[in-house]
């Protein structure tokens, strides 16, 4: 499985920016895929979530109104549009990957894409 992320760069707040993460390798339907964050001296951090069918997502408090994730299953990709944006959301951002296969769940990672808010 390979993900790969784009769309990260530097923005003032009140900006939006939109990430793709591009998935490849997946062969099992049933995954989840989504965004994480860490900023420096921060633990990794939960962004959004969504399942395959786009039926169930899950978004962190402090985006909620803000973000929106969304997937194309047609191109393999997963999307993080991010409105409003803070100083405070300054970050790499990680695309993730979980699928289960025999019952047994998977994470993987893409290499992070940094996004600089300013204020």
């Amino acid at each position: 499985v390979q993900l790969v992320e784009s769309g990260g760069g530097l923005v003032q707040a009140g900006g939006s920016l939109r990430l793709s993460c591009a998935a490849s390798g997946i062969t099992s339907s049933r995954n989840t895929m989504g965004w994480y964050r860490q900023a420096p001296g921060k633990q990794r951090e939960l962004v959004a979530t969504v399942t395959r069918d786009g039926g169930n997502t899950i978004l962190a408090d402090s985006v909620k109104g803000r973000f929106t994730i969304s997937r194309d299953n047609a191109k393999n990709t997963v999307y993080l549009q991010m409105n409003s944006l803070k100083p405070e959301d300054t970050a790499v951002y990680f695309c993730n990957a979980q699928i289960r296969l025999f019952g047994v769940y998977t994470d993987y990672w893409g290499q992070g894409t940094q996004v600089t808010v300013s204020s």
